[in-house]
């Protein structure tokens, strides 16, 4: 009776399994399978521990809000409200904000008065100060029912101390303390700032300011748990009524949103770059696997091995180590971030929330689709290989490749870039420069690599022999030149270029940007004004016009907020505007469409491009504003770019002189005022009494910590980029390392001493390591500049020490690294090599 033979499945299963077993003890596998562990431990350490950052970022932009969440409204906020925040499992706690004039010994001041509820704030800090301008210190508590807390501008203008009484409606309170930084203070809109009261809930009905048609903004502020947090979002923004908000983090200051955004770049550039390196280091490493294995195939064919089952074995085998090396990937991503973190400790402000699972689905998807779509391609080719070739070495498989593998391989991998990144934008210029960037290299290299024959005749023997290496090979020689000046162009981006967009996004706030904003300037106190500030070493600051008006129309057609479903558009409408008028452009603002010189001519207005569209708002366009009681229209003749997070003084929509004349303006400035310096604040509160001060330094110093922090973190992330870097490097070295076994013993065989191979080696990897370094330089040029313009929207500078150490380190680098990886040459027997052929 006949044994029933197994299924084809079944026998791939088991020779795949057995292949792979004994690959791996041999070393077969050695380079592909480090490469893909360096590419998922790269991902997944950067999603493990850039998901910690963020969440901590995240957090500490809470104290913004003083909460992760705030909920405010015009009119009481219902109970439920905080039923529903204690059934999530947050803390709560409740504030009520109005402008009040608070009085003292016949002096009158309107004021910004908040009324906070034990628990204030649920994040970040209250500071106070014995006396005004005096070094402030952090407190966990709230005024006591009876006190009140008042900033310092407040306390000159009324011209009381800390114990003096002070009267709020019908309420008299004491000053206990000064008031020297409030968390969430103006945290929405950037000029909301008036003098500060803080208060107790408890003493706000004896005051008796609240009046119906009162304007008074209420806040219900929560913070606890992310899986409570969203638990509570989902539950109330569905119900949310009308002059009802929910305020998120993000939410808050323009100037921080702007540098989680970039923070959020840099690190999402160092996992793509990883991915990149890792196709190479793996497309490099495989397509010498594939040529190993020629022989294992002819033999398979021959005992009548099929073309189905040496493809399915191929196959699996490769899925078994794409399992196996993407569990390892995962295990030392998690284990790298949490070193890091680790390491980081005290340079990290606050604690790090818990690592979650969410990268290890990417990580496994990452290396599976990483690992099929560069090995899987040139691997399948083995079922060409004619059985024929047991006897005739010089027969390799048939037929041209697989074209659709390699676009469905290529697919899967933007998809999957598409899918780290969540930015198609992001994603489309990093794989579509990616493409543009290799054709350019690959142009380059085939031009140098052929440059380099014509230099044979005039060097001497070693040399010779290791440029006519180069020429013979001249397709391997170019796939090295390529894979080398890959590597070398990633360690060039993390280094020099990565340090010069670090430092240009760290210059966005300079030291000495401004830090205190001057507002409600009268216009009769104009010069008074700037001659005081120049009396005192400031110069004169520059001092804008501001009218506050509505958009009430657009080319004839009314705008009302309901027009727009996103609720930023639905905000812009529904507030008035600050206008403003100039005769030249400040330097971060820059025309983007139209021109400043027709905006002059036609005495028409230029819109900030942000907001034109959001607004829906083009060049041609005719705006209708009203201002106090008057309405006047005007055609949009430019757009701009501004950059919000200079901390100067900038406005959405700038006229050129004469257009707004005869409307009620007031007038705003912004200096830079040095720690030593800050008695000046009283001496000007005391000169100028309507003028409010607004001082930025906190919010400053919040995001220059946010800025370094992420800084930090992208210099440790790229870490894993740059080993994946050295894993294309040694991968390239390796792809050549059989024909030069051969190439070696024959030499040998025929006389040649080893110190004449040994130095055409170095001769060789001296050249192919010059080439690489010059495209490598040149291609990151090229890429930083596309990524300090395009991407982070950055001033960049061409470093001409890029090409010093593109060139010499390349040469350096790939020389030393080339010889000691390929020394097998020299110490393998020659007899022993040809015996193998």
């Amino acid at each position: 009776m006949q044994t029933p033979r197994p299924s084809l499945t079944r026998q791939a299963l088991r020779l795949s399994l057995r292949l792979l077993k004994r690959e791996w003890r041999s070393g077969e596998l050695r380079v592909l399978a480090l490469a893909l562990v360096v590419a998922v431990a790269g991902i997944t350490s950067v999603g493990f521990f850039t998901d910690r950052i963020a969440r901590l970022l995240e957090d500490q932009a809470g104290e913004l809000l003083a909460a992760d969440l705030v909920v405010r409204g015009s009119r009481p906020l219902e109970s439920g409200l905080s039923d529903q925040a204690t059934a999530a499992g947050l803390e709560q706690t409740r504030t009520v904000s109005f402008a009040s004039v608070v009085s003292s010994n016949g002096r009158l001041q309107l004021a910004e008065v908040k009324a906070v509820a034990p628990g204030y704030p649920l994040r970040g800090q209250l500071r106070t100060a014995p006396a005004p301008y005096a070094a402030d210190a952090p407190t966990d508590a709230i005024p006591a029912p009876g006190e009140a807390w008042l900033d310092p501008r407040l306390l000159a203008q009324l011209g009381v101390g800390v114990g003096d009484p002070v009267t709020v409606g019908a309420a008299e309170l004491r000053v206990g303390a000064v008031l020297a930084f409030e968390p969430d203070a103006g945290s929405v809109f950037f000029f909301n700032f008036a003098p500060r009261m803080l208060m107790n809930a408890a003493d706000l009905p004896a005051t008796q300011v609240i009046q119906p048609g009162s304007r008074v903004s209420y806040r219900l502020l929560v913070a606890g748990p992310r899986d409570a947090q969203q638990r509570f979002r989902d539950w109330l923004e569905p119900r949310l009524q009308a002059g009802q908000r929910l305020i998120t983090p993000r939410d808050a200051r323009p100037q921080l949103r702007t540098a989680l955004d970039r923070g959020g770049r840099f690190l999402t550039l160092s996992a793509l770059v990883s991915v990149i390196l890792a196709g190479v280091a793996i497309a490099t490493a495989a397509r010498r696997y594939t040529q190993r294995h020629y022989d294992t195939a002819a033999v398979l064919r021959c005992l009548g091995a099929t073309q189905p089952l040496i493809s399915r074995v191929f196959t699996l085998q490769l899925l078994w180590l794409g399992l196996a090396a993407s569990l390892a990937g995962c295990l030392l991503g998690y284990l790298a971030q949490a070193g890091l973190a680790q390491f980081l400790g005290d340079l990290v402000a606050g604690q790090l929330p818990p690592p979650s699972f969410a990268p290890v689905p990417l990580g496994f998807a990452t290396g599976l689709v990483i690992l099929l779509g560069f090995a899987l391609p040139p691997l399948l080719r083995l079922r060409r290989v004619p059985p024929v070739r047991v006897l005739r070495r010089d027969l390799g498989p048939a037929g041209t490749g697989n074209r659709l593998l390699y676009l469905l391989a290529t697919a899967a991998v933007a998809a999957l870039v598409v899918w780290h990144t969540r930015d198609p934008r992001l994603s489309g210029m990093v794989l579509g420069g990616g493409a543009v960037t290799l054709a350019a290299l690959y142009g380059l290299a085939l031009l140098l690599v052929r440059a380099t024959g014509g230099l044979r005749g005039r060097v001497g023997v070693a040399w010779r022999f290791g440029l006519a290496n180069i020429a013979r090979r001249s397709r391997g020689s170019v796939a090295q030149v390529l894979a080398f000046g890959v590597g070398i162009m990633a360690m060039l981006l993390l280094t020099l270029v990565r340090a010069d967009l670090l430092a240009g996004w760290r210059d966005t706030i300079p030291p000495d940007a401004p830090n205190q904003f001057l507002i409600n300037i009268q216009p009769d106190e104009v010069a008074p004004l700037r001659a005081f500030l120049a009396g005192r070493g400031h110069g004169d600051p520059g001092l804008h016009p501001m009218v506050r008006g509505r958009l009430v129309g657009i080319n004839g057609r009314a705008v009302t907020p309901g027009d727009y479903e996103e609720t930023r558009a639905q905000r812009l409408v529904a507030r008035e505007f600050n206008l403003s008028w100039t005769g030249r452009l400040a330097p971060d603002n820059r025309i983007s469409a139209g021109s400043w010189a027709d905006t002059e001519r036609r005495g028409g207005l230029s819109v900030e491009e942000g907001l034109a569209e959001t607004l829906g708002i083009g060049l041609g366009d005719t705006l209708l504003f009203r201002v106090a009681e008057q309405t006047f229209s005007a055609p949009v003749t430019s757009l701009r770019t501004v950059e919000w997070d200079s901390f100067r003084v900038n406005f959405f929509v700038l006229f050129p002189p004469g257009v707004l004349d005869g409307m009620p303006a007031t007038w705003i400035t912004s200096f830079h005022l040095a720690e030593k310096d800050r008695a000046l604040l009283g001496a000007l509160v005391q000169r100028f009494p309507s003028v409010t001060i607004i001082d930025v330094e906190a919010v400053m110093t919040q995001v220059r910590s946010i800025i370094e922090r992420v800084s930090l973190a992208v210099e440790y992330v790229f870490l894993f980029t740059l080993l994946a870097g050295l894993v294309v490097l040694y991968a390239a070295i390796q792809s050549t390392q059989d024909e030069r076994l051969y190439e070696g013993a024959v030499l040998r065989t025929l006389g040649a001493r080893r110190r004449v191979l040994l130095q055409g080696l170095a001769a060789e990897f001296l050249t192919l390591g010059l080439l690489a370094g010059l495209l490598a330089a040149l291609a990151a040029s090229a890429v930083g500049y596309v990524l300090a313009a395009h991407v982070f929207h950055l001033a960049y500078h061409f470093n001409p020490w890029l090409w010093l150490a593109g060139a010499l380190g390349g040469t350096l680098g790939v020389g030393i690294a080339g010889v000691a990886g390929t020394r097998a040459v020299l110490r393998q027997p020659p007899l022993r090599v040809l015996r193998g052929l």
